[in-house]
């Protein structure tokens, strides 16, 4: 009886719930205004004596108001958000001036409300010629992240002198986007950030203040985030006698924080500084820049006794006991590719010296395209090592030529568990420009783990694209010029599966994810390959 009663209870229960949910209405507010902006601003030092302050240019503002998400500060053409309304601004025009400041409040749906106060403030700060010589050289000066440098980016205390919480080692964020980045002073105040058209920050400072729409990393970081080249001004402070260097808007170097885009400078001399930065964040950011030329970076291990090669001397097909085929069209091979894959000649062939695989416009067994893919699993695989291929790259939008690797486990570990090493791959409907990738479980399909570089006439002139492998990292070379290495700090299962044999593969792929659309007069185009030579 007890339990009948249980039962009539539980499906009672359930019928009001279900009744209720029935008749629940949902409705969104109105998007209301914020109201009431008042703001309030204490001159630092200011007293009855100083009325301007005490010469460090330094207020504090708070800005306060109904119906707000966050404040936008806006003074001397610049621009600083401030989500809790607090914001301390240096003023450095030397003398007693007045400045007009304006808040923004910005409400629900982007709404806002804004007012505008003068404040009127003594600067009393010169920036020593010193300083501006070491900034400018007198005109302009060009300043990097000091990557060769151990510490060269850090988080530490905000009273500290260096990071001693993370130090970056030497080269520790290769290929991220910051390395490339190059901060160029004027004299005039202004200055220039080339970013190489990548920046690498945080993820929530980023989307602050860029409103960027992106997949950061697990680490909640933006590595190679698009970001063109841009410029705004600088200027100098000292605060409490602290020399800081002050970036107008959103101005930073390699590693993007947030905070107010002051940087005190800790030590300095006439190549190099060390600067500190409170972020978005609440870390205080360490960073050393310099000026000299940075050191070339060669590989760590040098390979030089010829484990095999393929010259590409005797006429015909491909020597059997190297290569083998994949053939077909495997569903697009993962990218929605156009091509079928053959072992006949039209395709693939040995004359003259020369290894040429063709991509054919034609109607092939049900496809429109057709070319060869050659491999050497099975027959010449190998850990650790270099190679070099000599290849000159067809031209033809919607080609996509590639020299790459896959993971000897492939047919049982599946992809990307086996790793993936992509030593050049080309698009034709981008000419002038290589890149070199690594996929992995902790980064497949549209890898973060990759970096492109400029090159010219890969169409009509021979290049030798290499790669070298050791237990510790992977580089990428053009001519044996090092542009792209890959050493993550953490080597594990799902960042380093590159301590077993791998095997080499040569295609010319058609249209797909990376090749894009195909030209509509396409007939046919040669990847040519001089020869493909593995050291250990």
């Amino acid at each position: 009886m007890n339990k009948i009663n249980y039962i009539i209870g539980l499906l009672f229960a359930m019928v009001l719930i279900i009744t209720a949910c029935e008749k629940t209405e949902y409705e969104f507010g109105d998007i209301v205004a914020p109201s009431g902006l008042a703001i309030n601003y204490e001159i630092v030092g200011a007293d009855d004596a100083n009325p301007f302050g005490d010469g460090t240019g330094k207020v504090n503002f708070t800005a306060t108001s109904n119906n707000t998400i966050t404040y936008k500060y806006l003074y001397n053409s610049k621009e600083q958000m401030a989500p809790l309304g607090t914001a301390s601004i240096n003023f450095s025009t030397t003398g007693v001036h007045t400045y007009l400041v304006t808040v923004e409040a910005i409400g629900v749906g982007g709404v806002s409300a804004t007012k505008t106060i003068e404040v009127e403030v003594l600067a009393l700060y010169e920036a020593p010629a010193d300083l501006l010589e070491m900034l400018t050289g007198g005109s302009e000066k060009s300043w990097r992240v000091k990557a060769e440098s151990a510490g060269h980016l850090g988080v530490g205390p905000t009273d500290g002198f260096e990071p001693i919480w993370w130090a970056a080692a030497a080269f520790d964020k290769e290929g991220l986007g910051c390395y490339d980045d190059r901060l160029v002073f004027n004299i005039d105040g202004t200055y220039t950030h080339i970013t190489n058209d990548t920046a690498f920050g945080q993820e929530g400072s980023m989307v602050a203040d860029f409103g960027i729409a992106w997949e950061a990393n697990p680490g909640g970081e933006f590595e190679n985030y698009p970001l063109p080249s841009f410029s705004d001004t600088w200027e100098l402070t000292a605060p409490d006698g602290q020399e800081t260097l002050s970036f107008g808007n959103n101005g930073y170097h390699g590693f993007y924080v947030g905070g107010d885009h002051s940087y005190s400078i800790l030590m300095r001399s006439e190549t190099e500084m060390s600067l500190r930065t409170i972020g978005a964040d609440g870390n205080a950011w360490y960073a050393i820049l310099t000026t000299e030329t940075p050191e070339e970076k060669g590989v760590d291990v040098t390979y030089t006794t010829l484990l095999w090669s393929d010259e590409f001397d005797t006429d015909g097909a491909p020597d059997p006991t190297n290569w083998t085929y994949d053939l077909g069209t495997n569903g697009g091979w993962g990218n929605g590719e156009a091509q079928y894959y053959t072992d006949r000649t039209e395709n693939v062939s040995v004359a003259d010296g020369l290894l040429k695989i063709t991509a054919i416009k034609e109607n092939y067994s049900g496809s429109e395209y057709t070319s060869t893919r050659l491999k050497t699993a099975g027959l010449r695989e190998f850990t650790y090592g270099r190679i070099d291929v000599r290849a000159k790259l067809p031209n033809g939008g919607g080609t996509w030529p590639a020299i790459w690797m896959l993971g000897a486990n492939f047919s049982t570990a599946g992809w990307p568990n086996c790793g993936e090493i992509d030593i050049m791959e080309h698009v034709g409907n981008d000419l002038g420009v290589v890149q070199s990738a690594i996929h992995t479980t902790s980064s497949s399909g549209a890898t973060v783990n990759m970096k492109s570089t400029s090159i010219e006439d890969e169409t009509t002139e021979f290049h030798v694209y290499s790669m070298n492998w050791s237990e510790n990292e992977i580089s990428f070379l053009i001519d044996d010029e090092l542009y792209y290495t890959y050493n993550p700090e953490t080597k594990d299962e799902s960042t380093w599966p590159f301590d077993a044999d791998q095997f080499l593969i040569l295609n010319v792929a058609m249209g797909g994810t990376l090749g894009g659309d195909i030209d509509a007069g396409f007939t046919a185009a040669s990847m040519e390959i001089d020869y493909v030579r593995v050291y250990q």
